[in-house]
């Protein structure tokens, strides 16, 4: 088999999956790195397309070997590549020795209903990837239902976020949906409470009762949510009481706090006191 050469149309079409927003959604593909991220693939049996391997490394690992043979068990071509190929087309700066082309994990928002799910995160305006994939790495691990990114959230399948996630964008349901007023009024209609995340503001997050099917709904990084556009959307507001002068938690440290309380409080019992008067509910709009 002759490596493939950088300028190379599949290495082309691989660069643009990789880089470009728009080919993944076009093509339904997108691209996993590394010997770690192949394995999730395989395991949560994501069709595999085809497969890059680096030519100029001299032994493969016998993990990757393995992997490879599975690949092709499975119908995915396998390819090498030239020496430096990768590096280039992946731009990290630790470059893996193997890339994948996967199918493009499919879920609707009716797709979430069906589940009758009990624990839901949203992403309004979450837009670095890095903190994308730790909000569904933190969700899978919780044993969340579906991660949804609203409209002008990042794409979880950008190759950073994928990374970031562990792998979880291949386990967990990942739905790219509409306007976030959309999102949260189609999801009232689930039954569930919506949650919505502030810095300041809202019911204590350990007193806030998430026992119930509801929906963590988290803002952007810098802006948060913008309330004066979703208020009446949601059912209450909690946040994650900080020490003095401390900022607020990075995104996706929050939805790892907020998901695994829920976890907590359904496990023993509930919240740590009686809700908060009110139910934790904002008044009516208007």
């Amino acid at each position: 088999m002759s490596a493939l050469a950088y300028r190379h149309q599949r290495v082309q079409r691989l660069r643009r999956l990789v880089g470009r927003r728009s080919a993944r959604t076009d093509e339904g593909r997108f691209v996993v790195e590394g010997v770690n991220l192949l394995h999730e693939a395989l395991n949560a049996q994501v069709p595999i397309e085809a497969v890059y391997v680096d030519s100029g490394v001299r032994q493969l690992p016998e993990r990757l070997g393995r992997l490879l043979e599975r690949c092709y068990e499975l119908g995915a071509r396998v390819f090498e590549l030239e020496p430096g190929v990768l590096a280039r087309v992946a731009g990290t700066v630790t470059p893996q020795p193997v890339m994948a082309v996967l199918h493009t994990p499919s879920f609707t928002m009716a797709d979430v209903q069906s589940a009758r799910p009990e624990l839901v995160v949203v992403c309004v305006d979450v837009r670095d990837p890095g903190n994308a994939g730790t909000v569904a790495r933190s969700a899978w691990a919780a044993g969340a239902d579906a991660v949804v990114c609203c409209e002008g959230s990042v794409d979880l399948w950008n190759p950073k976020a994928v990374r970031s996630s562990a792998g979880a964008v291949l386990h967990v349901r990942v739905v790219a949906a509409g306007p976030a007023r959309e999102v949260l009024a189609e999801i009232g209609t689930w039954g569930l409470s919506r949650w919505g995340t502030v810095s300041t503001g809202g019911d204590d997050y350990a007193v806030a009762d998430l026992t119930r099917p509801c929906a963590l709904v988290l803002g952007n990084e810098a802006g948060g949510l913008r309330l004066d556009e979703l208020r009446d959307q949601l059912d209450g507001l909690v946040t994650i009481p900080m020490s003095e002068g401390a900022e607020s938690l990075n995104v996706g440290i929050a939805a790892a706090v907020l998901c695994f309380e829920a976890v907590r409080q359904r496990r023993h019992g509930g919240p740590v006191g009686p809700p908060p008067l009110g139910g934790g509910k904002p008044p009516a709009a208007g």
